[in-house]
């Protein structure tokens, strides 16, 4: 598995990091089948043992972490977030969403390419790097563009960026619509062997939409954004990856018939990848209209304060979808179809919300609320730990071609500690994201970050040790 340019790992110290023991928690490791009461050795940003519980001996000069009741895994692995970083400084820097990161217990995060200038050339890349050197918490591993200048007019140099390190290629929020192009860019990803990412969109179907089109938008006043928007660029592009044998990932599928095309591709035996996000799993359409209760097959998933209609916080694209959405969403993670959870991390400033419903920006902040979003699945019995944090690790080592997402002795130490049953109240205001654009705001719930280490060296700690 080639390694790619996972930017700003380690801090240049000059020093190597303490020993580090994590004794007693659950170790849950996918990836090595792992899953049970051991204790962990961590030695110059590497790990050197995974014993049985009390069968570690001592190390001297070592910090030791009592994780009684806790879990320890492998650090969480973000394939689509947006750093903002460089040209929207003012919305989060790497600096500032890196630290939400770390908090959020992600190791490594994907930064999507529609920054200002985008990723779309060597030159973008190195600037990254030399950035997330001196300012990231927590590694960075960048997408380039599919087109140059994320304009749909011409592919980027795509073999130039490959060699600079990106972990594939998108532009994000624009989705390619030329198909002859897209067919190019799959003809590439099996030349370099990186996928291409390519928000399902048909800009045509949903102009002028800014929630899921139903009879909630109907109630609402609002313009809908149909699911065949979605559907049909998926399914383009399936037809596309058949044709060309190109490596396709398919980004926060938000809807029942979107799963169906990525299920059916995957049991053709395509090279097609897809991801969900916490809050296509979590939320619907009814958030939008102030009723803040999630309820799936009978169970209550998440619940807030009562709130008033048109939070624009819940302004998303692909948009909130139904509960039936939902229902089989959660069912394709549990079942395989979903290879990945990805936050699609999408920070904006107060004045980018606090508008009309149809002015306001789209997205969602979610680093540091994503283990708590899919702990409320995990807890009322429609998703098992284990595959959540399959998702979250090595699934998406896997798709973006690098050596994470595992505590296999010799692997680089990037861990998360996090204890599955602390209760709190989301309070964006606490946020390390300049993004405080969440519309969990006020929700009571489980799973919190206890520590997060990179390279063995701690970057979050609720507590010292």
């Amino acid at each position: 598995m080639p390694e790619r340019a996972l930017l700003g790992k380690l801090r240049a110290t000059g020093e190597s990091p303490r020993p580090v023991i994590i004794r007693g928690g659950r170790v849950l490791d996918p990836g090595q089948n792992v899953d049970g009461l051991y204790d962990v050795l961590i030695t110059g940003g590497k790990v050197k043992a995974v014993s049985p519980k009390g069968f570690l001996p001592e190390t001297p000069g070592a910090i030791e972490i009592d994780a009684s009741g806790l879990v320890a895994c492998p650090g969480f692995i973000d394939l689509h977030c947006h750093l903002r970083e460089p040209g929207y400084e003012d919305k989060e820097t790497i600096a500032s969403g890196t630290a939400a990161a770390a908090r959020g217990g992600f190791t490594v995060v994907c930064c999507m390419p529609n920054t200002n200038p985008p990723i779309d050339r060597k030159a973008v890349v190195d600037l990254l790097a030399e950035r997330a050197a001196a300012d990231a918490q927590v590694s960075v591993l960048p997408f380039g563009t599919v087109t140059s200048g994320r304009s749909g007019a011409e592919l980027s140099e795509l073999g130039e960026l490959a060699a600079a390190g990106v972990a594939g290629f998108s532009d994000d929020g624009s989705p390619v619509s030329d198909s002859r192009l897209m067919r190019n860019a799959l003809l590439y990803s099996r030349m370099l062997a990186l996928p291409v990412i390519n928000h399902a969109e048909d800009l045509r179907l949903s102009e002028g939409g800014v929630m899921h089109e139903g009879a909630v938008a109907s109630r609402l006043g609002l313009p809908g954004i149909t699911a065949a928007a979605e559907e049909a660029m998926l399914a383009r592009d399936i037809a596309l990856a058949r044709e060309t044998g190109g490596r396709l990932h398919v980004p926060h599928v938000s809807t029942k018939a979107s799963l169906e095309l990525v299920r059916s591709a995957k049991a053709e035996g395509l090279p097609v990848t897809a991801e969900v996000t916490p809050h296509h799993l979590t939320l619907h359409e009814d958030w939008v209209a102030g009723h803040r209760r999630t309820v799936l097959h009978g169970e209550v998933v998440l619940e807030g304060p009562g709130g008033a209609p048109y939070d624009t916080n819940t302004k998303v694209n692909p948009p909130l979808r139904s509960r039936e959405d939902l229902e089989a969403l959660a069912g394709g993670v549990a079942d395989g179809t979903i290879d990945a959870i990805a936050t699609d991390h999408a920070p904006h400033m107060l004045i980018d919300k606090e508008c009309e419903y149809g002015y306001a920006a789209f997205g969602i902040s979610g680093l540091e609320t994503a283990l708590a979003s899919l702990m409320s699945l995990v807890r009322c019995g429609l998703l098992d730990l284990r595959t959540v944090v399959e998702r979250l690790t090595v699934g998406p080592a896997r798709i973006a071609g690098i050596e994470r997402g595992t505590l296999a002795v010799g692997s680089a130490a990037d861990v998360v500690i996090f204890d599955p049953r602390e209760e709190w109240v989301v309070d964006p205001s606490a946020f390390a994201s300049k993004g405080k654009n969440t519309p969990l705001e006020g929700c009571r719930v489980f799973g919190k970050v206890v520590a997060t280490l990179v390279g063995g060296e701690f970057r979050w700690q609720k507590e010292p040790f």
